[in-house]
């Protein structure tokens, strides 16, 4: 496992939409391992695999309740309102208000294959929804409300 470099801002990778992961091989595992590993040493609570420089749709997030793991995640579900401060360890020091689901379901696959479905609430909403923008080059800078 190891620590990859977080892009920033002016990258134009991360402005790019992310592809469909058809097949989940050892590289695909190896690259979560290394986002988990990468957003823990950065103190992130979440992080797209664009922020590492590698256009595939997959997010690691750990809000405090234990580290999940979606691959080509899909927003199935949501409801409700929040708005609150949002930052983002590619836009480091900078943060703003932005209004998003309150509750969501999302849809996607674990590292073994297999469907699941996480339903988030506040913060998790927030990081669910967050990270899965960042799969269509959508940064919260966009979504700043104040």
């Amino acid at each position: 496992m190891a620590i990859r470099n977080i892009l920033k801002d002016e990258d134009p990778t991360l402005r790019k939409k992310s592809r469909e992961i058809e097949k989940i091989d050892q590289r695909i595992i190896t690259l979560l391992d290394d986002m988990i590993d990468t957003m823990y040493e950065a103190d992130g609570v979440g992080l797209a695999a664009p922020q590492v420089g590698v256009l595939k749709r997959m997010i690691v997030i750990d809000v405090g309740e234990g580290i999940i793991e979606l691959i080509n995640p899909v927003i199935v579900e949501s409801a409700g309102e929040q708005i609150d401060v949002e930052g983002c360890l590619s836009i480091p020091g900078i943060t703003g208000e932005v209004k998003r689901p309150a509750r969501v379901v999302v849809r996607g696959l674990n590292r073994s294959g297999k469907t699941i479905e996480i339903i988030g609430e506040e913060l998790l909403a927030r990081a669910l929804c967050h990270e899965i923008d960042h799969l269509d080059g959508i940064l919260f800078t966009d979504k700043v409300t104040k």
